[in-house]
């Protein structure tokens, strides 16, 4: 995430700000130019080309800044939702903003890496009285909004043995299946055979290997060759860990260079692998460090083996190539 200042008093802001608490400047985020940007007493943004934009009609229901092209119009990122909670779910309106917030941040996140959201929508529902498993299936991402309470998440973390658990990490994670069924199929076939190469084959009986998984476990050495246990239980899975683990770290870096905390161009590094070695494993380690002088868990709890580098590099192609 870059760092953003006010244009109207150059204060600093962050990415979900609508109001600068210095100059008292209303603002909106511009997808377009990936910028805050200052709003008119009517709400409305005049952009370089004279268009007129105006605060997305979802700003008191999910606290959503970004700009919207039609007067009571919601924005692009909203649109993206098919589903939410009714509007007699109070439980599940309250648990929206969360997830609403993460899916944005997502969003400018593959915006920046060049990476088209076409075919993809959000089902964000609410297990309130019915219940809901996270998954991908044919560009349709499910969010259990439960997973926006801290407690629970981190009673299911404990319960899973997962080292991290947040409504990101999912997004990250689900949209790697999108960009596998996207990027990877029989019009590529140099990809695939690559991707069989890496991850395995994905034609294995997906049930069977989930039914392996959680009556065995990972595999005994799983360490050497994978991001994650849960990247253990088939190619798939395997494919969307690494890719929420490229996003983890392209997105952590390029944030570290906004604020000074990584002294080299982070966009300068044509291989991935060379951006990990470099910048990540310092970077990660430090901010480790930094968790445990404050009593906290490490913020990247992971080992990159030599094959989870390959396959990183793998995925980094594919979205210089998507």
């Amino acid at each position: 995430m870059r760092a953003f200042s006010c244009r109207v008093c150059d204060s600093p802001l962050f990415f979900e700000n609508s109001l600068c608490v210095s100059c008292g400047t209303a603002l909106g985020f511009s997808r377009e130019e990936r910028d805050i940007v200052p709003l008119d007493p009517g709400g409305r943004y005049v952009d370089h080309a004279g268009l007129v934009w105006h605060v997305c009609r979802n700003l008191n229901l999910t606290g959503c800044t970004w700009l919207a092209p039609v007067e009571g119009g919601q924005c692009a990122a909203c649109d993206l939702t098919r589903t939410r909670p009714a509007d007699d779910d109070v439980e599940g309106l309250a648990q929206l903003p969360a997830a609403e917030a993460a899916k944005r941040h997502l969003v400018v996140e593959l915006d920046g890496l060049g990476l088209s959201l076409d075919g993809l929508v959000f089902d964000m529902l609410s297990s309130v009285e019915e219940n809901v498993v996270i998954g991908h299936a044919d560009g349709v991402i499910t969010i259990d909004l439960a997973e926006s309470d801290d407690a629970r998440r981190e009673r299911i973390r404990q319960q899973l043995g997962e080292p991290y658990r947040t409504l990101l990490g999912h997004l990250r994670h689900e949209v790697g299946h999108f960009f596998q069924m996207r990027l990877v199929t029989e019009e590529h076939p140099e990809r695939l055979a690559r991707c069989r190469v890496l991850f395995g084959d994905e034609t294995a009986d997906y049930q069977a290997e989930i039914d392996r998984h959680y009556a065995e476990g990972p595999p005994e050495g799983w360490e050497a060759s994978y991001i994650t246990t849960y990247a253990t239980m088939h190619p798939f899975e395997d494919f969307a860990e690494t890719f929420a683990h490229y996003l983890h770290i392209s997105d952590t870096c390029e944030t570290a260079a906004a604020y000074g905390l990584a002294t080299v161009d982070v966009r300068a590094f044509s291989v991935f692998r060379d951006l990990v070695r470099a910048v990540w494993v310092p970077l990660s380690v430090a901010l480790n460090q930094i968790n445990r002088s404050m009593g906290k868990d490490d913020v990247y709890p992971f080992v990159i083996p030599a094959p989870v580098l390959d396959k990183l590099d793998f995925v980094a192609s594919l979205a210089a190539e998507g």
